[in-house]
């Protein structure tokens, strides 16, 4: 038995292929719910019923976008970046190596690069963290706030409220 990686997306697809094999919906009806075109479901459908779950699961998962740069290129700018322009910022360090090294990147590029090799930090984590407020040590000499009130209705302590074993009352009258 082998354990395949799908996601929530695959799953979903399997399960109307599924009910589209058993003849519990239609073309129409399996392409609305995954949200494609008649032609792709009869190629998912056919590839399904080949293949099994395999077919369904991207190939390019695991590997690099095409779209993205070289991993030597990012190296060599990093290198270029800690050794010459260390304490600039991502877009000064974009017109620099545009500048001087004829390495033409977008500043977005660069600013991500940066963050993750260490030499950048963003906005939010450039903020001073927020302390909890310490409380006031005790002076010498501080005077304590009590109730020095002559008066009995503070806290329920009325002539008409029942009286505890330790408070004393004045007498009434």
């Amino acid at each position: 038995m082998t354990v395949i990686a799908m996601s929530r997306t695959e799953i979903d697809r399997m399960s109307v292929l599924q009910d589209l094999a058993a003849n519990r919906i239609k073309v129409a009806d399996a392409a609305t719910l995954m949200g494609l075109g008649r032609r792709q479901v009869f190629r998912l459908a056919q590839a399904y019923s080949q293949h099994g779950p395999e077919a369904l699961v991207s190939r390019r998962r695991g590997q690099p976008s095409n779209r993205c740069y070289p991993t030597m290129l990012r190296t060599e700018v990093l290198d270029i970046i800690k050794a010459r322009y260390s304490d600039f910022g991502p877009t000064l360090a974009a017109e620099k190596l545009a500048e001087r090294h004829g390495i033409h990147l977008a500043r977005e590029t660069l600013r991500q690069w940066m963050i993750t090799a260490g030499l950048w930090k963003d906005r939010r984590a450039r903020l001073k963290p927020v302390h909890q407020p310490r409380y006031r040590r005790d002076c010498l000499g501080e005077l304590i706030q009590i109730d020095g009130s002559e008066h009995w209705w503070f806290e329920g302590r009325g002539r008409n409220a029942p009286c505890s074993s330790t408070s004393t009352m004045p007498p009434a009258g």
